[in-house]
Parts: structure tokens; sequence; C-alpha cells
């Protein structure tokens, strides 16, 4: 048994070193809403206060999820760049099969709600995040699901990726637009982001004016609020309740992107605690939350990316929306503005601040949904 745990905690160790201090040097073969950030470092929390040793640890290890990435896609991907920066894509799971069936009815496939490509610098001391609207008419590469082939397809919408493909299809996807490799992704689903956020104890917002959307369900009327997990997930959700938006992905995605800077802030705070049970609390629903790569798929390699990231703060995180504008055929879809949308990538290709060009008569930062909520 003690020759057991030491394999375990040998294999724990060589996990927790990947992907600490920037880009891999050479492939290997088992490599995963910003949530990524506030889920490690609820893990950290745990693991730096004591409470994460011995069969904790391994408990912990157990709840996480990982699907071998590298495996699925193999070679055809963009080169593995080693300029010390960090690209993760964090997905946002609409499933509305098991738990998550109050929030619509199953037609059969999950796809990606919410799509983020979090990009951090060398020094990870700041981090830029492209949000990419679900309604995106993009071209899907072919992919792989169950040993089968899925085709291609053009004007097809950015969310469908996920369907057809799975997580490995939508790693595929965003590869494909933007021509840089993701080191990891980390997919969250409905149920699970309840319940992080009610074991932090809530997510403190004010809104300027009310909300009323009867699909998200969410209801608030204005001035601070500390939201429970239910009325987080109505947040970040909502397109039709919230004045001066257009109804459209795009003002969900400013409201995403707001809520993602408190919820950080939120896990910061968690760091004062002192009651080792509550600590445990929110680091098991943090790894029951998520589905990772391989490469994270275990408390010491996300402690690892997590102390790695520990300088950032919600400051130092440039958001923007994926430079796009409303389709001429389909005004309910967008597509992609080319030349900005190539000055976006071609900046985090090379580890430097996206522009402000970028983002010029792009529809996606425009409507001013995001001032509502602070």
């Amino acid at each position: 048994m003690a020759d057991s745990n030491g394999t375990q905690r040998a294999t724990a160790s060589r996990r927790s070193r990947i992907r600490a201090t920037g880009r891999r040097r050479k492939a290997r073969s088992r490599r995963r809403r910003a949530l990524t950030l506030t889920l490690c470092a609820a893990v950290s929390c745990l693991l730096l206060t004591g409470a994460g040793l011995g069969y904790v640890y391994y408990q912990l290890n157990g709840n996480l999820k990982g699907i071998d990435i590298n495996a699925a896609l193999g070679k055809d991907r963009p080169d593995n760049v080693d300029n010390g920066s960090l690209d993760i894509l964090v997905l946002g799971s609409d499933s509305r099969s098991g738990s998550n069936a109050a929030y619509g009815t199953d037609e059969g496939g999950a796809r990606s709600d919410t799509a983020m490509v979090l990009h951090v610098y060398k020094g990870h001391k700041k981090a830029s995040v492209v949000s990419i609207p679900r309604d995106t008419l993009i071209t899907r590469p072919a992919c792989v699901k169950d040993g089968k082939e899925v085709a291609g397809a053009r004007r097809a919408m950015f969310n469908t990726a996920y369907e057809v493909g799975g997580p490995a299809c939508a790693v595929k996807t965003v590869e494909s637009l933007s021509g840089i490799r993701m080191d990891h992704f980390v997919e969250v689903d409905f149920t699970g982001f309840k319940k992080l956020i009610d074991a932090l104890g809530g997510v403190e917002l004010t809104t300027s004016k009310p909300i009323d959307d009867n699909s998200s369900h969410l209801h608030l009327p204005a001035g601070h609020h500390v939201l429970t997990g239910e009325q987080s997930l109505g947040l970040v959700r909502t397109r039709h309740g919230v004045p001066g938006g257009d109804g459209s992905d795009l003002g969900r995605i400013q409201l995403q992107q707001t809520f993602v800077k408190a919820l950080m802030q939120q896990v910061k705070n968690v760091g004062v605690l002192t009651s080792p049970a509550k600590l445990y609390d929110i680091a098991d629903t943090a790894t029951r939350a998520v589905t990772t790569d391989t490469d994270l798929n275990s408390v010491g390699a996300l402690t690892g990316l997590a102390k790695s990231l520990g300088s950032l703060d919600s400051q130092n995180i440039h958001m923007v929306t994926l430079p796009v504008e409303y389709d001429k055929l389909d005004p309910a879809r967008v597509v992609p503005l080319p030349r900005q949308t190539a000055q976006v990538w071609d900046a985090l290709r090379q580890d430097r601040a996206i522009p402000k060009t970028a983002l010029k008569d792009s529809a996606g930062d425009k409507g001013g949904t995001g001032s509502y909520v602070k």
C-alpha cells in the first residue's frame, strides 16, 4: 500500500510541475468562464493551509475528470511556441441533461454556451481574455467523435463544434480560428457553476438598473447584491432583461466578463478564511465542477497552475469580445471581421497586448450592457 501511495505521489508531483512557468518545451503523451483562475485558486486555498493532505488529497483527485486532448487531436495542430505565455480555452457547457434539465429541453447534445480564450502573458502578471460569441459563423474543421469522423462545415455556428465533437473539437476549432495552440482546456457546466458560487458564499455585484429576464429566471432590482449560485447563473445567461442591450449573445458576454472579475475578487477573499472545513467544501465543489485536459487532471497540477497565476489580479486582465459584425444574410448571427480578428490573434501569438484598433467597428464591444453591473 505504501508503494502504491508513493507512486501516486510521484505521479502527482510530476504533474504539479506541468505548465507552472510557461509553455511545455516538448509534447508529451498526456496533456485540459476565466473560471480557470477561480477554480485553481480555490484548490490552492485548501492545499496551502495544510488541509489537503493524505486522504483529502486523493479524494479531491478522484473528483476530477480529464480528457486527453493531445491523443484526440494528434499532430495536426499549431506549433507549440516556447515564449513563456500560456493559452487556456475555458468553456461553459449548456447541456440540459441530468441536473441541468431545469434550464431547458435536452435536444441530444451539449453546446459551448460560453467560450473564452485566456492568454496569460510571459511573467504571468497580466492576461487577456477573448470571448468568442457562440453564434459566430465560422468554418468548422473536420473532427473525430467516438472513433468516427464528423465532416467540417462552412457557416456553422461556433458552439456546434462542441456539440458534434466534444471538447476536442472545440479546441481544434479555436486553434483553427486563431492559429494558437491551446495549452489547456477547462469546462464548467450549469450545475457545477451554481454549486461553486454557493460554496464561495455568493458573489457581490451592484446593478445600476433592474434586470428582469424570465428566460434566465433572473429578477434583480437596482442596488447591491450578494448573488447566489442560481442568481449568478441567471446573470451570465441573461440576454433580454438588461436595459440598453440588444437581446443578443454580445450583450450577455459583457455581463459574463464583468461577473468573472467579481468572482475572481471573491476567490481572493476566500484566502483569508481560517476554517479548514470551509476551504475543503470549496475545493471539493471546485474539483467536482470541472472537466480538464489530462495535464490538469490532478490537484497537484491545478495547484501548480494556480501558484503560477498568483500574481494575476482582475485589474490586470484585459477582456474583449472577438471582433465581429452582424451577418448580412442572417442578422441573428455574427461573423468575424477578418482584419481586426487577425490583429487580435497575431497580438496574442506574439505575446503582445491587443491593440485598440483591433476592436474598431466591432459589434462585440458595443451596447454597454456591462456598465449596468459592477
